[in-house]
């Protein structure tokens, strides 16, 4: 960039009182993502639990969220732990609708799912259930923001 286009970049940076780097994502771009994955999995709701499965019509916990992302346009990994470890911290008091909720025992993450605010998630909790909206059981969760 030249010299001339980095001070037009910074100078518009002062008005606007936004930089990003190229390639990332808004606040704005990433509350909309969240939104749209929080749509996405509600509407998943009385979809079966299925071990293994991303969608459309069967979901474990990850596919759930898997696949209300991937539809939101964010990609994600397959599994709890691994969405957790790509995910940005968020605290409690921060959290918004749409953070992924992880639970966890010890250091191991082993379920997840979409925070619909109000302390409840929508996910798909184990075998012979649904996808559904539940009050959020335990204090032995993290959250995460996908950007």
């Amino acid at each position: 960039m030249s010299r001339a286009g980095a001070v037009s970049a910074l100078t518009l940076a002062a008005v606007t009182g936004t930089l990003l780097a190229p390639g990332a994502a808004s606040d704005a771009q990433a509350a909309t993502a969240r939104s749209k994955a929080l749509s996405v999995a509600a509407a998943q709701k009385g979809d079966p639990y299925k071990y293994g499965a991303a969608g459309p019509h069967r979901f474990d916990c990850s596919g759930l969220t898997l696949y209300s992302y991937k539809k939101a346009g964010k990609k994600l990994p397959r599994t709890a732990q691994a969405q957790y470890n790509k995910t940005s911290r968020v605290s409690a008091a921060k959290r918004a609708k749409g953070d992924l909720v992880f639970f966890h025992s010890g250091g191991s993450v082993y379920h997840v799912g979409v925070y619909a605010g109000s302390g409840k998630v929508w996910h798909s909790p184990k075998a012979g259930s649904v996808v559904k909206l539940e009050k959020i059981w335990t204090k032995s969760v993290r959250y995460g923001r996908v950007r």
